[in-house]
C-alpha cells in the first residue's frame, strides 16, 4: 500500500499550505529534494505556480502550486481532492501558513482577530480534516503542524490574536493526536523562533540585532532548521511520536534571567 511505512521518499505525497515564501517553501524544497511528489499552495494561483516551477528546476523533484485561502473551507476540502487527484493520495500534510499581522490590542478589531484565527487555526483544523479521508483510507498519515514558540512559551506586544492562534493550535494538536492514532496518522509540530525569512527582514536591522543578541546559538534560524525538524516528524523514524512538539529556535526560549528573550513570530 502507497505511504505505508518502508515507502520511499520518492512515492510519497506532500502537501505544504502556505509554501511560496518563507519557512513553507524551505519546507516545500527540502520534500522536493528528497524526490517526493510535493503540491504547495499560496492564495495568488501565479505565485503558488511560479515558486513550485523554480523548486522543480532547482531541486529537479516534483512540484505544483495550487491557490488556497485557508478562510474558505471550500478551498481547503478541494486542495485535499485536487492532491489526491494529481498523485492519488496524501501521506504527508504540513499546515504552515499563517498570518501575523501587528496591532496593539486596545486598537484589534474583531475582523482583525476573527481574520487570524481563521487563517491560523480554524484553517489548520479544516486542512487536516480535509485530508483525513485518503490518510484513513491507507491508514497512514504524517501531519506536521507550523506553531510558534510566540503563544505557546513567549509572548511579543501586538501579536496578542497571533499568540492565541499558535498556542490554540498545540491545543487542536494533542486531541487530534489521539483521536488520529487508530488510524496510524501522527499529529506534530514544530514551534519556530526567529528564522530568516521575507516577514522577520521587514521587521528591520534594529528588531534582528535584538533578537540575535538574545539567541545562545548566535545566529537566527534558517528556513531549512524548520524543514530539517518537519521532515523528521515526518518520517519513519518519527512513527512512534506523536500529540509532541520540537522547538527550533536556537536555545532563544532557555535563560531565565533577566537576559531572557522576548520573541515575536
Amino acid at each position: 500500500m502507497t505511504g505505508t511505512p518502508g515507502t520511499p521518499w520518492s512515492e510519497r505525497s506532500v502537501i505544504v499550505t502556505g509554501g511560496t515564501r518563507g519557512i513553507g517553501r524551505g519546507i516545500a524544497e527540502l520534500f522536493a529534494r528528497q524526490g517526493s511528489q510535493v503540491v504547495l499552495t499560496g492564495r495568488d494561483a501565479r505565485t503558488a505556480e511560479k515558486v513550485a516551477d523554480d523548486l522543480a528546476r532547482s531541486t529537479g523533484g516534483r512540484v505544483s502550486g495550487l491557490a488556497l485561502d485557508l478562510r474558505d473551507p471550500e478551498a481547503i476540502e478541494a486542495m485535499a481532492a485536487e492532491t489526491e487527484e494529481r498523485h492519488g493520495h496524501v501521506d504527508v500534510l504540513c499546515a504552515n501558513a499563517g498570518i501575523f499581522p501587528e496591532k496593539p490590542l486596545r486598537e484589534m478589531t474583531s475582523g482583525d482577530i476573527d481574520e487570524v484565527l481563521a487563517v491560523n487555526l480554524r484553517g489548520t483544523m479544516l486542512a487536516v480534516r480535509a485530508c483525513l479521508p485518503t490518510m484513513e483510507r491507507t491508514g497512514y498519515g504524517r501531519v506536521v503542524l507550523t506553531s510558534s514558540i510566540t503563544g505557546p512559551t513567549t509572548g511579543f506586544p501586538g501579536w496578542s490574536h497571533y499568540g492565541a492562534s499558535k498556542a490554540g493550535q498545540l491545543g487542536f494538536l494533542r486531541s487530534a493526536a489521539v483521536e488520529l492514532a487508530p488510524h496510524r496518522i501522527t499529529v506534530n509540530a514544530v514551534l519556530p523562533g526567529n528564522i530568516r525569512t521575507e516577514g522577520l527582514e521587514a521587521m528591520g536591522e534594529g528588531y534582528l540585532r535584538q533578537m540575535t543578541s538574545a539567541i545562545p546559538l548566535g545566529r537566527l534560524g534558517e528556513t531549512s532548521d524548520v524543514a530539517h525538524a518537519v521532515l523528521f516528524l515526518a518520517s519513519d523514524q518519527a512513527a512512534y511520536i506523536t500529540g509532541q512538539t520540537i522547538t527550533v529556535d536556537g536555545g532563544q526560549t532557555l535563560p531565565e534571567s533577566g537576559n531572557s528573550p522576548t520573541t515575536g513570530p
